[in-house]
């Protein structure tokens, strides 16, 4: 009787160690898929309005001479929402680059609490999932949606452009800050940023454009020390940041900073 007893426990606690054990790969895995269909979702929008910048540029100027604008037709999701038009994305770019001029000078005046916040709300463009655009890196397999404010909600589900630092538009006098988790039980997220080396290749792709950066410097900062989020005159940047232990059960954070080609 006893026998009979200790079998099925023991087979049921055989099977809660293998889904322990196996939990954490799984869920990466499931968390990869995730962000890739994000990204994928992003690239198949964005692909089919058609937005680039040099053309859309042009347009403009055409435009104000009395030549279409190129606008679309209004479509619409199976749930009734609009679906953002080049004129929303055209606008949202035009909102981006003024939220960047507006920033320049409040370096070092940022209180903590509005890193969280988004820079724009993006259904005022018809775009619901609060995606502005992906940031890739080939050398260490990451490619991850990059959504607006640092938030623990927005960073539960990819990097986070932090509010208060620019927009990732590319340009001189931008330096955009994006944060991601490292450790977070099934996603993976930033915890390959370490494994990017001087020279490497990091892209941001937002709507109408592909930005590509190169990594220039790594260094590992106090939980204190901001000046990493500031603009520089000139310059246009890209700034990773994660957490890293501090060896005294705290943490530090890996910076890497990264500059456009």
């Amino acid at each position: 009787m006893r026998r009979k007893i200790l079998i099925p426990i023991a087979v049921l606690l055989i099977i809660v160690g293998i889904g322990f054990f196996l939990f954490e790969p799984v869920s990466k895995e499931i968390g990869k898929a995730e962000a890739e269909k994000a990204v994928r979702q992003f690239d198949e929008l964005a692909d089919e309005i058609g937005v680039s910048e040099d053309k859309d540029t042009k347009k403009k100027t055409d435009s104000e001479g009395g030549a279409d604008n190129g606008s679309q037709v209004t479509e619409y999701y199976s749930d009734g929402r609009q679906k953002p038009t080049r004129d929303d994305i055209l606008r949202l770019r035009e909102d981006s680059l003024k939220y960047n001029k507006k920033i320049l000078n409040h370096q070092g005046t940022v209180k903590t609490k509005d890193y969280t916040k988004p820079a724009l709300n993006l259904i005022n463009y018809h775009i619901y999932d609060n995606v502005y655009g992906y940031i890739s890196a080939p050398t260490i397999g990451m490619q991850l949606p990059v959504y607006l404010g640092g938030s623990d909600n927005t960073m539960n589900y990819g990097a986070a452009n932090l509010g208060y630092t620019s927009l990732p538009t590319g340009g001189k006098n931008t330096n955009c800050v994006i944060a991601g988790h490292t450790g977070y039980i099934g996603r993976v997220y930033f915890d390959n940023l370490s494994g990017l080396s001087i020279g490497d290749t990091v892209t941001v792709r937002n709507y109408w454009k592909r930005i590509s950066y190169n990594v220039i410097k790594k260094r590992v900062v106090d939980d204190k020390t901001s000046d990493y989020m500031f603009i520089q005159s000139g310059r246009s940047l890209l700034t990773l940041v994660t957490c890293v232990d501090d060896g005294k059960g705290g943490f530090d954070r890996l910076i890497v900073t990264c500059e456009e080609m």
